[in-house]
């Protein structure tokens, strides 16, 4: 299981690379270091050398032996040196600081004459850095370094009566000094185990520091990530991994959690779809067992309205029974419809004569609950494109929802409708929003007004966070936290990539502000200004093409009205302020129905005073 783990084969790789490094390091370390001692000792093994055969020249030139045997003892002597040979040019040793060397022959194959006979015969001239060598005398015996410094023919020599010497003769004799090298080789034993020491010694340091910061860095955020997906592959999709840094990993940490919602969003979309599924075939049992009777009802009371000659009330009450039976399997074949997401079947219609169809559906309710229901229509009211049996279904819901507010008391139902006109901002809803990257920034988890809000990632040196963006286009009721002010140098980003979302090269055209962007697929650009005071907004796209001429209706109810709290969830499926009476579907199929036309639905509420719920469609839908 250690093998197979990221980190260790990390920190591995790390170390041989280390220990790689300072091994070359110190190999060519102590290389330098021992070229160098070499270098200064040759040095002064040639200084010494020419030294000597300078201070003997003229003992040389006289002859005088004895002051050359004293000189070569002396000198010899000393403890740095192990020994000084002068040997004439047929290599008898004629000098030395050992006498037993005296009288002896050089062997030319040796280290001291190898250079000069390399060739087969003397060499008359020899270049520097050919004098020196380093041997053992025994394999036993410490290394030596050895000068051979050769001893020229001079005039004077070729003149004297002492021992004239031929002016053919070039090399009269060699000069050979041999030096010790033990403090050379105990100083290169002493760095080479210095060196060694702290070779081992950084890279154990270095292994810990390493470990250390793999463990830190890279075992641990993986081995979270690992286990935050063994959680969310075992179905806890509300696991999180912490993240704590922008790197990658941090990236990726971030990447999961938003996985994780979106997953978690996705299933709990998908229970919605499969409690929408299951509403279509509830409705779809119930139309197919309610058909037969709904069948009879219609045609005996078609038949009684056709013997309802001369009885004006008695017939305007069978129209009524006749009308409702057949919207009631328009209802039921809208319910499934709307579960199926089919698109509505528009045509021009009258907002006013809709609204009046839904009043005489509800009337006997409302005169049972004491509800007096007060009218104000507009006249003159522009024709709407709309399917207006859904439309009537919208209307109806909200009476009876308005009804059952207002209780067992009596109360009071208003319905009012009037033309106005809308300009985009503040009626249109932002469903699809996307970086430059083409990452979603819909955040489905929080919500304002009900809606899924638009986040975005800001950061000002090492502040950051998120912040959330009413949909509805040009409202300024967003969720911006502790941002500071956009001016102030603020980076606004995609909370998955961190691309921009700054438009470059573009300010707010009414205060200067830097502006955001994203883009709405297939609708272009959105822009806008988080300024304090400005919300300067802009979607080109939508602006030139809307149309401002809607008609609004209200209804509005004198009733116990709804909590602040549970407005934001009003109109999704299943929630519902009427407990078990309830069935949390209504407000949810009148705001699609409105949705898919265009339009939009909001509600004005305070407890223990009243609702009011807005309806506004567009004429061109």
């Amino acid at each position: 299981m250690m093998r197979q783990k990221l980190a260790l084969k990390l920190t591995v790789g790390a170390v041989l690379t280390v220990l790689i490094a300072f091994g070359v390091f110190a190999y060519f370390n102590i290389q330098a270091q021992r070229n160098s001692l070499l270098t200064e000792v040759e040095r002064h093994a040639v200084e010494l050398s020419e030294h000597l055969k300078s201070d003997l020249r003229l003992d040389m030139l006289q002859n005088d032996r004895d002051r050359i045997h004293a000189s070569i003892r002396r000198i010899g002597g000393q403890e740095s040196i192990d020994r000084i040979r002068i040997f004439n040019k047929s290599g008898e040793v004629i000098y030395s600081s050992d006498e037993t060397d005296i009288g002896h022959m050089v062997d030319q194959n040796a280290e001291s004459c190898f250079q000069c006979h390399a060739a087969g015969k003397p060499l008359e001239r020899l270049e520097m850095e050919h004098r020196t060598r380093i041997f053992r005398p025994t394999p036993e015996s410490g290394r030596l370094l050895g000068v051979i410094n050769p001893i020229y023919n001079e005039n004077s020599c070729g003149s004297a009566n002492c021992h004239a010497h031929p002016k053919t003769q070039i090399v009269l004799g060699v000069l050979d000094i041999t030096v010790p090298l033990k403090a050379v080789d105990e100083e290169l034993s002493s760095s080479r185990t210095g060196v060694l020491i702290f070779a081992i010694s950084a890279v154990l340091i270095l292994s810990l520091i390493i470990g250390l910061m793999v463990r830190r860095w890279i075992d641990s955020p993986v081995e979270e990530l690992l286990n935050a997906t063994r959680q969310v592959a075992g179905g806890n999709l509300s696991h999180r991994v912490k993240v704590e840094r922008d790197d990658e990993l941090g990236q990726l940490g971030q990447s999961f959690n938003s996985m994780t919602d979106k997953l978690a969003e996705a299933r709990l979309q998908l229970f919605q779809s499969d409690k929408l599924a299951s509403l279509g075939r509830l409705a779809a049992g119930v139309a197919h067992e309610i058909n037969n009777p709904l069948t009879a009802v219609l045609t005996n009371s078609s038949y009684l309205l056709k013997r309802a000659e001369g009885k004006p009330e008695l017939r305007a009450d069978l129209e009524v029974i006749v009308n409702e039976t057949i919207r009631c399997r328009e209802i039921v074949k809208s319910l499934l419809d709307f579960a199926r997401q089919t698109v509505p079947k528009k045509r021009k219609a009258d907002i006013n004569e809709i609204l009046q169809r839904a009043t005489r559906v509800v009337d006997n309710q409302l005169a049972i609950g004491r509800v007096e229901l007060r009218m104000d229509l507009a006249k003159d009211l522009p024709q709407v494109t709309v399917d207006a049996n859904q439309i009537q279904q919208v209307f109806i819901n909200l009476m009876v929802n308005a009804s059952d507010a207002i209780g067992e008391g009596s109360g009071t139902i208003r319905v009012s409708s009037k033309p106005i006109h809308l300009t985009a901002q503040g009626v249109v809803q932002i469903k699809r929003a996307l970086c430059r990257k083409r990452h979603d920034l819909i955040d489905r988890k929080v919500k304002i007004d009900g809606k899924p809000s638009i986040a975005m990632h800001y950061r000002k040196g090492d502040k950051e966070g998120l912040v959330h963006l009413d949909p509805m286009y040009g409202s300024d009721r967003h969720q911006l936290g502790e941002m500071p002010a956009l001016e102030s140098g603020v980076d606004l980003a995609c909370p998955e990539c961190q691309a921009s979302l700054i438009a470059e090269d573009e300010g707010c055209p009414k205060c200067g502000a830097p502006i955001f962007q994203f883009e709405v697929p297939l609708k272009g650009l959105v822009k806008g200004c988080l300024a304090e005071g400005c919300g300067w907004h802009s979607w080109k796209q939508v602006d030139e093409a809307w149309d401002d001429e809607f008609v609004e209706v209200r209804i509005e109810d004198d009733g116990c009205g709804i909590p602040r709290a549970q407005i934001a969830k009003l109109f999704e499926p299943f929630a519902t302020t009427k407990g078990q009476k309830g069935t949390g579907l209504g407000l949810a199929v009148s705001w699609g129905i409105v949705d898919n036309h265009n339009g939009t639905i909001t509600v004005e509420s305070e407890v223990d005073v009243g609702t009011t719920f807005i309806v506004r469609l567009p004429v061109q839908a």
